[in-house]
C-alpha cells in the first residue's frame, strides 16, 4: 500500500515519541503536507519535520485531534491482518482475566485500535465505531471479529455523538446474525440481561465492574439506595448480595422495567423498590418523609462531559452528594461515583469532604476504584482514565 506522507513541525514528535498516539491540528506542517489534501478516513505516513518516519495515522483531518498512530511499523496499515492481530491481543488479556465472555473487548486507543469500542455479550458482539478511519475498514472490522471471536451476532451500535465530530450517520442496525432485543450477560455472578439495540451506550457499563463487586462486604441485610440506577447494574448486584431491600431510581421507566427484569432473573425481586422520575425531586420527597438507608449509591451520567462545564458540573455532583448524605442512617455508607474524565478523583474527594462538613458530619475514606482492566488506561493519554468511585462511611460528628 502506498501511503501518502503528514508532517510534523519542529520538534512536535516529543509527545509521539513519548508514547502518546495523537496529532493536533496545529503540530502539522500544512505547509509541506497540507490538511485540506487529505480527506476523512485516509491513512498516511507520519514524518517527523526531518522527514524520518514515525508510523502510520488514520485522519480527522477538520479536527482539532486532526490525526491518531494506528501503528509505529510502516509494514502495518490499518487492514484486516492488523486488526486480527490487534484484537487477538486484546482477547487474550480478557480471557486471563474474566471466567464468562461478559467484558469490554476493545477498548480504543488504550487496546491500539482508536475509534473502535466493541462490548461482548456472550457470544453476542455490539461494536461502535467513533472514528472516519474505522467507519472506512468497518467490512474489515466485522471480517476480523468473526474470525477471532466467532460471534453468533454482531450489533452496529453507531449512534454516539462522537460520530458528529467525523461527520459520520448515526445508525443502529444489525452486522450479522441474529440480534436479540435484550442480550444475556453475567457480571460478578449476577445475572443480567441488557437492551442492546434500545439501552444506554452499548446496552451495560462493564467499566464498574470491580467497584459492584466491593458491594458485598457493606449490603448484607442492609436498605440499600440506588441512585441514576438504569437497568440495576449497582441495585440488581446489591440485592444478590444480600441487601434486605433496595430501591431503584431513575427517570427511565424503560430503564427500571429492565431493573426489575433483571431482579427477577436472580430470584431477588420481592427485594427490589422502583421510582421512576427525577432523581433529584425523589430524593427531595424521601426527604420529606424521613426515609433512611443504610448504603446510598450515587452513580449519575457524567455531568461533567466538556470542560467548559467543569464549573455547573461540580456544583451538581456536590448536590447530589450532599442529598445522598441527607438519606443515610447515622453510620451510613455512601458509593460516589463519576464518569466524567474531566473531574479528577481529589475533586470528588474533596466534595464529598465539604458536604460532610456541610452537614456536620465526619466522613471515612473506605476504598478508592477505578474502571476494570478491561478498560486499560493508555498512561500517555489522561482521557482514557475516566472511572471513579469512593466508598465512604458517614458519622456523626
Amino acid at each position: 500500500m502506498s501511503l501518502p506522507s503528514l508532517r510534523l513541525k519542529a520538534n512536535a514528535d516529543r509527545r509521539l515519541r513519548a508514547g502518546h498516539l495523537w496529532i493536533y491540528s496545529n503540530e502539522v506542517d500544512v505547509v509541506a503536507t497540507p490538511l485540506t489534501g487529505f480527506a476523512p478516513g485516509d491513512q498516511a505516513i507520519l514524518e517527523a519535520a526531518g522527514g524520518k518516519p514515525l508510523g502510520i495515522v488514520g485522519l480527522s483531518p477538520n479536527n482539532l485531534i486532526c490525526a491518531r498512530l494506528l501503528s509505529r511499523d510502516l509494514k502495518y496499515p490499518l487492514d484486516k491482518s492488523l486488526l486480527v492481530h490487534r484484537l487477538n491481543v486484546a482477547l487474550s488479556l480478557r480471557e486471563r482475566l474474566f471466567d464468562t465472555p461478559c467484558y469490554r473487548l476493545v477498548y480504543g486507543d488504550a487496546d491500539l485500535l482508536p475509534g473502535l469500542v466493541v462490548d461482548r455479550f456472550f457470544d453476542i458482539l455490539v461494536v461502535q465505531i467513533a472514528s472516519a478511519t474505522m467507519e472506512r475498514h468497518k467490512d474489515s472490522v466485522l471480517e476480523a471479529l468473526l474470525q477471532v471471536c466467532k460471534p453468533s451476532g454482531v450489533l452496529w451500535k453507531n449512534d454516539a455523538s462522537a460520530r458528529d465530530a467525523e461527520g459520520l450517520p448515526s445508525y443502529v442496525e444489525p452486522a450479522y446474525g441474529d440480534i436479540p432485543d435484550w442480550a444475556p450477560l453475567e457480571e460478578n455472578g449476577v445475572k443480567f440481561a441488557a437492551p442492546i439495540l434500545q439501552g444506554q451506550k452499548t446496552g451495560w457499563f462493564y467499566d464498574h465492574r470491580m467497584n459492584r463487586a466491593r458491594l458485598a462486604p457493606y449490603v448484607k441485610g442492609k436498605r440499600v439506595l440506588d441512585l441514576f440506577s438504569y437497568i440495576g447494574g449497582w441495585g440488581v448486584q446489591a440485592a444478590a448480595f444480600g441487601a434486605s431491600e433496595v430501591m431503584c431510581v431513575d427517570a427511565s421507566g424503560f430503564a427500571l422495567d429492565g431493573a426489575e427484569r433483571n431482579a427477577t432473573l436472580n430470584g431477588v425481586a420481592e427485594k427490589l423498590i422502583c421510582v421512576e422520575g427525577d432523581v433529584f425531586e425523589a430524593i427531595k420527597e424521601l426527604k420529606l418523609v424521613d426515609e433512611r438507608f443504610d448504603v446510598v449509591i450515587a452513580d449519575p451520567p457524567a455531568f461533567i462531559k466538556r470542560k467548559k462545564d467543569l464549573k455547573n458540573g461540580e456544583a451538581a455532583y456536590r448536590r447530589l452528594n450532599e442529598q445522598a448524605m441527607r438519606l443515610l442512617n447515622k453510620d451510613g455508607i455512601l458509593v460516589s461515583a463519576s464518569c466524567s474524565m474531566h473531574l479528577p478523583e481529589d475533586d470528588l474527594q474533596n466534595i464529598l469532604l465539604g458536604s460532610a462538613r456541610h452537614l456536620d458530619r465526619n466522613i471515612q475514606l473506605l476504598e478508592r476504584g477505578a474502571q476494570g482492566p478491561d478498560h486499560p488506561v493508555h498512561p500517555a493519554i489522561a482521557e482514557t482514565r475516566y472511572i471513579k468511585s469512593l466508598i465512604c462511611r458517614l458519622l456523626p460528628s
